[in-house]
């Protein structure tokens, strides 16, 4: 499905299933359907020229045209949807037969009624289609010729960071010197404010000086305020992030502002802090934020990013840093960087056109960037490059504004092909600054339908994957990243999502809370909506396909679901739910049901009823042990499972959920034997976490590992087990797709780890490995893809092990960022030049003693300099057999060490006995 042509792609195939024969539809009936298949293809074909056409350039009948036929098209489906549920669902037939399905739709046509009315609704809605097509001719909407959009092979690495930090070296500096100005004679609190219109990068600037200086602190957060914030909301996030193990049911609980702000305050009295509060847009949110600022003369700091300079100069702020405009040659490097490599790399006959396309953008980093993105998907075609020029308008250098962000932004927008701009408009269901996880979007699409096959064997949730890296590639969204260079989740800068909004809004894409009745035309029926901070709207529910809360103000006010006739997702996040009963059985089309950070001691009622449910996403913030009921294991269409526990026990038919893709936190257990055996079934599992928390037999050992071999389609596995279970990880042959892999070994380091068995894998956690030396570490060094490694050693082994020189070769680990070795003893010295050139946090185990004997260990071998890109380092120094003095003097050289390296390197000592 695509918003620009309504529920047309799917209505179609659904319209053309009815005319089979084993449906009995009377000749009238069937007449009428070959006549809507006609025209609603037609007129598809028409819809996707119109939207290549910007709103702005469309005459008012054309987009008026548009509307009705997408209306129309969502209304048909409902009335299709509605009746293929009721003669497709298990409940209906009472069979699991396709037989008793098709006897179930033969005596649903013979009854004379339900013919009647489904001959009426069709007949209804030909006289509509009929008056579509007649004004399609008549306003001669085939007649449009849109421009070409062009889009060339992959120019940029998806992963490209957007700024590269051009040109903002002298700010860091500056802000870096405001924030420790007169360290050396006061401990007193400083608080920063980085003030400047959006665009400028405020919050860039603000979280490379974050990360610049963050190890320096006991306690650091980065978070988000936005425009009309929910301040309670957000003082709650606040401690969340100051410590989610203590504060992790905070969203649950019922505090005025005063009493977080006290606990804020408690909690930082006694902590060396570091906290950047991004854009705050007005100073009475500052003027209560401000009071959780503990000046507890422990030489804390603060940044505020504001575009509001009453805000920077407020109370408490120590000094102001204004954002500027990049210098012209700074953007050049930004813009010929991101297109070509570098400027002298820019044909020639692009270089003139360049220049007026650099000087329109007025130095103004997301306009570089966004324009950037937006030509290096044009090919290098001067006539191209002039149009997308003259259409930004007359220049943003001298009178920078929205209007004119709005034109490069609209520029980008019509660039993408019509899929891309579906998904693109749906994020405007999600608030400002939200963390947008990536899993859970594409679930999201996928129950949408805005996700379809290319090709017979795609695989909807890697399309969904592919269409992410595209945003982000194109730089309309920001990526957040795993360790393991997997975009887990990204952000939607500001401005951008404004211009989504009001797109949405005039498309009637997303139905939003803060002006839900101005974007709800007369004509148009509200199919989605993002209801954030608001009462409910008086318009009606009965049309709403997606439902998405993020307000727990609103959601008691909720009406009751039932009035939710064709709902497809519902999804609930960071809201109290207690004392809320929530009853799904009644929303027989619901696809998706998240409740995210939901505050929530039990589970909806009827979810067994929703047979259709392809996506259960339930992260509940309670204490309670909360199971699945066991009629989950008959809804057959369930693909992602997330969030509870599943404990499958005697008579639980885990095969039946054969379409499952993702099933995290599966308990196995001693009377687990039916589940073990049946996991091999569900052949389509891509992600799989496992809990074995009681002592399993060997047969059910050595069926479990058997069942695992059976999934070959596997990418992300964790499996954590209790000591003593020892299964026998030699026996299995790990999927060949493994990006990440999580094991309680329990045992020897697995001979299949190797780079020929393991290409893709690029995270991995190992834990409880025994008798690990180096030349297991040489051999996970060689893994191409990897990117983060944990190697936690049983306990005991950097004790018994003796210490050995070894020298690793110097192409080892050539992609990892993180690499952390607990219990395994190694000296940095081991690692040549050129080994781990992109590390930047690394943890070792010494032994102190080691330095002081006959060994062949010195304490040059600690010398961290050859590794480039360090920032980070921690010990685990093991203290025992050595004097005092001996401790003392391997803790120095490890200082000087780091102290030494260009980076100046942060370094933890942890003693250890």
């Amino acid at each position: 499905m695509e918003f620009a042509t309504g529920a047309l792609s799917t209505l179609l195939p659904k319209l053309a299933k009815l005319l089979k024969d084993e449906y009995n539809l009377p000749k009238s009936v069937k007449k009428d359907i070959k006549f809507l298949l006609r025209e609603l293809e037609s007129s598809r074909v028409a819809l996707h020229k119109v939207d290549k056409v910007p709103l702005e350039r469309m005459d008012e009948q054309t987009k008026i045209w548009a509307r009705d036929v997408r209306e129309l098209s969502y209304d048909m489906e409902d009335i299709v949807d509605t009746f293929m549920v009721r003669v497709e669902s298990p409940d209906a037939a009472n069979t699991e037969s396709i037989k008793g399905l098709i006897k179930m739709m033969v005596k649903v046509f013979k009854k004379g009624k339900t013919r009647h009315k489904i001959a009426e609704e069709i007949k209804e809605i030909r006289e509509r289609v009929k008056d579509v097509a007649e004004r399609r001719d008549r306003y001669k909407v085939d007649n449009i010729n849109p421009a070409p959009a062009l889009i060339d092979p992959r120019i940029t690495a998806l992963y490209t960071k957007t700024t590269n930090l051009v040109g903002m070296d002298k700010a860091i500096k500056e802000v870096i010197t405001m924030l420790t100005e007169g360290d050396d004679m006061s401990m007193q609190q400083r608080i920063v404010s980085i003030v400047g219109f959006g665009g400028l990068g405020k919050t860039t600037l603000a979280k490379v000086v974050y990360d610049e200086l963050k190890l320096q602190f006991e306690c650091t957060i980065f978070i988000s305020v936005s425009r009309n914030p929910d301040l309670k909301k957000f003082l709650k996030n606040m401690l969340y992030e100051l410590d989610n193990e203590k504060y992790g049911n905070i969203h649950g609980t019922e505090l005025h502002e005063n009493q977080l702000i006290n606990q804020i305050r408690k909690f930082l009295v006694d902590k060396r802090y570091f906290i950047v509060i991004d854009d705050i847009w007005e100073k009475s949110s500052w003027d209560i934020i401000r009071f959780t600022l503990h000046d507890n003369n422990l030489g804390s700091k603060t940044i505020l990013t504001t575009r509001n300079s009453d805000v920077a100069i407020a109370e408490q702020v120590s000094c102001s840093y204004k954002m500027k405009p990049l210098h012209p040659e700074s953007s050049k490097i930004l813009f010929y960087g991101r297109i070509f490599g570098s400027e002298d790399k820019c044909p020639e006959h692009l270089f003139e056109v360049s220049e007026k396309v650099l000087k329109k953008c007025g130095g103004v980093p997301l306009a570089i960037i966004t324009m950037s993105s937006l030509l290096a998907n044009k090919r290098e075609d001067k006539t191209q490059w002039n149009e997308v020029c003259k259409s930004i308008g007359s220049g943003l250098g001298s009178n920078y504004g929205m209007k004119n962000m709005r034109m490069i932004l609209s520029l980008s927008y019509y660039d993408l092909p019509s899929h891309l701009k579906t998904c693109l408009l749906y994020l405007s269901v999600f608030p400002e600054d939200h963390l947008i996880e990536s899993d859970w979007l594409i679930w999201k699409w996928i129950a949408e339908d805005f996700i379809q096959p290319w090709k017979k064997g795609d695989d909807l949730f890697e399309l969904g994957q592919s269409y992410i890296n595209e945003l982000v590639n194109r730089s309309l969204v920001q990526a957040e990243m795993y360790s393991g260079g997997k975009i887990y989740g990204f952000r939607v800068h500001d401005m951008v999502l404004d211009f989504i909004c009001s797109l949405s809004g005039d498309e009637n894409c997303v139905a939003m809370s803060h002006d839900i009745q101005q974007n709800i035309s007369s004509r148009s029926k509200t199919r989605r909506l993002s209801l954030k901070h608001t009462t409910w709207p008086t318009t009606s529910m009965s049309h709403v396909r997606a439902l998405n809360i993020f307000s727990s103000d609103i959601v008691h006010s909720m009406p009751s679901l039932s009035s939710f006739g064709v709902l497809r997702i519902l999804h609930i996040e960071e809201c109290n739910l207690k004392d809320l009963k929530l009853s799904v059985g009644n929303l027989v089309h619901l696809r998706y049901l998240g409740l995210v950070n939901a505050y929530h001691n039990e589970l909806p009622v009827g979810i067994e009823k929703l047979q259709f449910l392809q996506t259960l996403k339930l992260c509940l913030s309670c204490d309670l042990d909360i199971l699945l009921p066991p009629t989950i294991f008959d809804l057959r269409e369930l693909m992602c499972l997330d969030g509870i526990k599943c404990y499958p026990r005697q008579g639980h038919q885990l095969r039946n959920l054969a379409s499952l893709r993702v099933l995290r936190e599966l308990h196995l257990g001693k009377d687990s034997a039916g589940a073990v055996e049946e996991l091999g079934h569900l052949t389509l599992l891509r992600e799989l976490n496992i809990w074995i928390k009681e002592q399993m037999g060997q047969s059910l050992r050595d069926t479990l590992i058997k069942s695992l071999g059976y999934l070959q389609e596997l990418q992300n596995l964790s499996i954590w087990q209790l000591k003593g279970n020892n299964l026998e990880w030699e026996r299995w042959a790990p999927s060949p797709r493994l990006c990440s892999l999580r094991l309680q070994v329990n045992g020897p380091l697995p001979k299949w780890i190797s780079s020929a068995s393991l290409p893709h894998l690029s995270y991995l956690e190992l834990c409880d490995v025994s008798n690990v030396g180096p030349e297991n570490i040489q051999v996970l060094g060689t893994l191409p893809a990897l990117c983060h490694l944990t190697l936690r050693a049983e306990i005991g082994n950097a004790k018994r092990r003796l210490m050995q020189r070894f020298m690793f070769s110097a192409d080892v680990f050539p992609r990892v960022t993180e690499c952390y070795f607990i219990r395994v003893v190694a000296v940095p010295s081991m690692l040549p030049r050129g080994a781990m050139p992109n590390v930047e946090s690394i943890r070792l185990s010494l032994r102190s003693r080691d330095f002081f004997t006959d060994g062949g260990f010195h304490l040059d071998d600690l010398s961290i300099e050859h590794l480039p890109s360090l920032r980070w380092v921690v010990i685990d120094l093991y203290t025992r057999s050595s004097s005092e003095e001996e401790v003392t003097t391997v803790k120095e050289a490890l200082n000087h060490a780091a102290a030494a390296h260009p980076n100046h390197l942060r370094i933890i000592i942890n003693e250890c006995k």
